[in-house]
């Protein structure tokens, strides 16, 4: 149960009201007051609700321990470090008492509680912050424990989860404080150069120096709703600017859209976020043979279509036709969405996370045009910013580092080109996409789902091989780009589109894609012929060793 201290004292609706109208007082600490919405809840509903507001879902915060059971699996739990405390290594003035009142709060040594547990039988190690020992701050101490989990959890070939609540670095100790930062850094560089997983999960608030260390160092970053996350609190800035700042500033989803946030989990989800997470770096990374036998390879039994260019890049175009989000949900299994580049923003444009094919764990990215009209607009139509891009090569070396395959689905007329773009470095970001995809050290198999667009595509299709769906094109420009500039006639479409050799049998036939992959009106078929021809592929492209595979890459684009 918690403690009155974690929250404000409800005032009674029918205080000081007198005579027979008068309701029985309710007994004292019996409801809470959200401090969101301002309901009055019933506290025993609310720890049942694991501390969130059934009305408007706030998120309460939430002590060392409780978080501790809330995502171990029972009795598994070793705390390291228990011993360690602070003390007054400066004489700061009136420290002690500080720390006296926060370790009677909290009822912990530290503001940090970290040790190894179990979560759905897979080994973590767990570090968790308390916002009643000093708002979480960050002392010698805190970063001490921090940084020994960190190799406690490399020399043990662990995942490391952390969930961070603090107001930055303990200024009670000084510059030693500040040392923390570099230290706990170091030490998770040195974890993830051993190719191990770090999931941080930010909760209200983490600010300060441990947002600008340890906390936004996490492959992958999670946030719970509603969260403060930033450097400085909004009053320093509001005192620095001197202006009033914008409602829903260095909020969790300010910092998903800003790019800094890979996905905001309600806390009910989170245990089970972090068990997939957790499975899909940590587990088996074979495919499931049980699984892949249930579906027996059939040959491509359909005839090709008999289309001219043109009206293959009409069926390229069309309104119904699967976009990357539906590849996505029918030829992978356990995906996660992760958002943002860590530099300016998330653009919906492109879309990726980590998957499951056949149990095999991926990494896939695609182009998303949008399902209808208002998806579209949302998206760009398929038109990605650099932060796309940019995007996009996260993903991609985070798969590296975790020896993931990456799939790309192409489906776009280009990059976009506008003002924001080009000020944020359009050809750049294509540019180390390039660069980076001919070498990066996993397998990569492109196939062009839709439209593939110049160099807006090609960012995405440098790879062991790339395919192409029977009905898909992939050009040096669009056809009408192409009549207009060349002929200075837009309307002579489907003569560009026929001297352009865009259609996949051209494309195949001049040895720029490897495989064609039939199109069907019962679409389950073309998804499941997709996906045995990617886990064969993928699997053969896994055996081989890394020098040839990079060898091959190579020699596949210098042919041309």
């Amino acid at each position: 149960m918690l403690g009155r201290e974690f929250f404000k004292k409800p005032k009674n609706a029918l205080e000081g009201q007198k005579g027979p109208a008068a309701a029985p007082q309710a007994p004292d600490g019996m409801f809470v007051k959200c401090p969101a919405c301002g309901a009055n809840l019933l506290r025993e509903e609310l720890e049942r609700d694991n501390l969130v507001c059934k009305r408007c879902r706030h998120h309460f915060r939430m002590g060392a321990r409780r978080r501790v059971a809330l995502l171990c699996d029972e009795g598994s739990f070793e705390e390291w470090d228990a011993e360690l405390e602070s003390e007054n290594i400066l004489s700061f003035p009136e420290y002690e008492t500080k720390l006296a009142g926060a370790k009677k709060r909290s009822g912990e040594r530290e503001s940090v509680v970290c040790g190894e547990g179990r979560i759905d039988g897979q080994p973590f190690v767990l570090c968790v912050m308390d916002p009643n020992f000093m708002m979480g701050s960050m002392g010698r101490i805190t970063g001490e424990k921090i940084a020994s989990a960190f190799e406690r959890a490399t020399a043990k070939r662990l995942p490391v989860v952390v969930c961070s609540v603090s107001g930055g670095a303990r200024m009670q100790e000084g510059i030693l404080s500040l040392m923390q930062m570099a230290k706990t850094s170091g030490a998770i560089g040195r974890h993830s150069r051993a190719g191990l997983l770090y999931v941080t999960v930010l909760t209200d608030p983490t600010l300060g120096g441990v947002s600008a260390s340890f906390a936004m160092e996490g492959d992958i970053i999670l946030s719970e709703p509603g969260a403060l996350i930033g450097f400085a609190g909004p009053r320093v800035i509001e005192q620095t600017i001197r202006q009033k700042l914008p409602a829903g500033f260095q909020s969790a989803e300010f910092q998903r859209e800003k790019g800094f946030v890979d996905a905001i989990v309600q806390r009910e989800k989170l245990r089970t976020t972090l068990s997939q997470l957790i499975a899909l770096h940590c587990g088996e990374q074979g495919i499931d043979q049980n699984l892949y036998a249930l579906r027996r390879r059939e040959e491509l039994a359909t005839a090709p279509q008999s289309l001219t260019p043109y009206q293959r890049l009409q069926a390229a175009r069309g309104k119904n036709r699967p976009t990357a989000f539906d590849f996505i949900e029918r030829c992978f299994e356990d995906f996660v969405e992760l958002h943002g580049d860590r530099r300016f923003g998330d653009d919906k444009a492109v879309v990726g996370g980590v998957a499951r094919l056949f149990g095999m764990p991926v990494t896939v990215i695609g182009i998303e045009k949008g399902r209808d009209l208002k998806e579209r607009i949302d998206r760009n139509f398929g038109l990605a910013h650099p932060e796309g891009y940019r995007k996009a090569l996260r993903l991609m070396r985070q798969a590296e580092k975790f020896r993931r395959p990456v799939v790309c689905l192409v489906d776009t007329s280009g990059a976009f080109c506008g003002i924001g773009a080009e000020e944020r470095g359009q050809s750049q970001a294509i540019a180390e996409n390039l660069q980076t995809m001919m070498e990066l050290r996993t397998p990569v198999i492109s196939v062009l789902i839709g439209e593939g667009g110049s160099g807006g595509a090609l960012a995405l299709a440098v790879a062991d091989e790339v395919w192409m769906l029977e009905n898909a094109v992939y050009s040096v420009i669009s056809p009408e780009g192409c009549a207009s500039i060349l002929w200075k006639d837009s309307s002579r479409v489907a003569e560009a589109c026929d001297c352009l050799k865009l259609t996949a049998s051209d494309l195949l036939e001049l040895g720029v894609i490897e495989r064609v992959i039939a199109e069907s009106e019962k679409r389950e078929l073309m998804f499941g012929w997709l996906k045995t021809a990617l886990c064969d592929a993928l699997q053969e492209k896994r055996a081989t060793p890394l020098d040839q595979l990079l060898r091959r890459r190579y020699e596949r684009f210098r042919k041309f």
